[in-house]
């Protein structure tokens, strides 16, 4: 998709818009007209996804994969570095699994032929997502997937950590105020220059209506954005729905009341994790925001009732 560029003097800000990440990506630059720095963002983008990316045959997480049950691949300090967040926190075994890829593609759902697999079949893909099968060695910065048919997947922690390296990115060249969007995953850099306040609002979406329509809104400060729903993507068979979202405990679609649940923490990575984590736990964790880098989160169910944590009494 060719890149495209918007400037509104009126507001003092750059926009772009970039096909990267298999979605469809926005950032505003506010404080100045001159997009340049958009496009070496775009550039940026690109570089990550050359080297996170599984969707095609070449790159450093399709090398480790490649090489499963035979051998170690070295990998770049950036690409190590997410790799062992995500192995991880894949080992805390709250919902998130790096290595869920083999049953994710058992069920397909989302995309052609999607159907829903024997329990044999599940079983038999579940031995290959243990996440303690995996080797990481500091020394040399290299991963080895221990098992043959093992396959590593960031898709569900990459695009959190690639806006977080926008922000430092974005900050390395002086930019006070902006917003990324990455597909949904939002990143607010600075404070918001349409209030005095600095406070920037974020709408979460209506489940049960079109993209953009959102059933609520907040006030937040700077922050990261990360929603988890189950009404995008999913099989329907027989009169029953299978969302997309694979508990890697069971093999099959968690079993939940919630439509979505949006985390909104001061690290975008963090943003993505503890989304997982609140959904799949299905409702909010006492404590959960006692930690100071997380502002709040909020609940939908599929009832449509809406629950807010850490937002007071709205």
């Amino acid at each position: 998709m060719e890149d495209k560029f918007v400037k509104d003097l009126a507001l003092e800000q750059a926009v772009g818009h970039h096909h990267a990440l298999g979605t469809s990506i926005t950032l505003q630059v506010f404080g100045t007209t001159d997009d340049r720095i958009v496009q070496k963002t775009f550039d940026l983008i690109d570089h990550y996804e050359d080297l996170l990316t599984v969707n095609r045959d070449q790159s450093e997480v399709m090398d480790v994969n490649h090489a499963a049950g035979d051998h170690p691949v070295q990998v770049s300090s950036g690409t190590y570095d997410l790799i062992k967040l995500a192995v991880e926190k894949s080992r805390e075994n709250f919902g998130f699994n790096a290595l869920i890829g083999p049953v994710v593609k058992l069920w397909h759902i989302g995309f052609k032929g999607a159907h829903v697999p024997s329990d044999g079949q599940i079983k038999e893909k579940m031995r290959l997502t243990d996440p303690y099968n995996v080797e990481l060695n500091d020394d040399n910065q290299s991963v080895f997937l221990t098992q043959k048919g093992m396959e590593l997947d960031l898709g569900g922690i990459a695009k959190g950590w690639i806006a977080d390296r926008i922000r430092d990115f974005w900050h390395a060249y002086g930019v006070n105020a902006g917003i990324i969007n990455l597909g949904g995953n939002i990143l607010l850099v600075g404070d918001s220059p349409k209030r005095p306040n600095g406070q920037w609002t974020i709408g979460v979406q209506d489940p049960k209506e079109p993209r953009g329509d959102n059933i609520t809104s907040v006030m937040v400060p700077k922050c990261s954005a990360v929603t988890s729903g189950t009404y995008e993507r999913y099989l329907v068979v027989n009169g029953k729905k299978y969302h997309h979202l694979i508990d890697p405990r069971t093999g099959y679609p968690v079993k939940t009341n919630l439509a979505g649940v949006t985390t909104f923490t001061k690290d975008s990575v963090e943003a993505e994790i503890e989304c997982k984590r609140l959904f799949f736990a299905g409702h909010p964790i006492k404590g959960w925001h006692d930690n100071p880098d997380r502002i709040g989160a909020i609940f939908v169910y599929n009832d449509e009732h809406v629950e807010y944590d850490n937002f007071g009494n709205k």
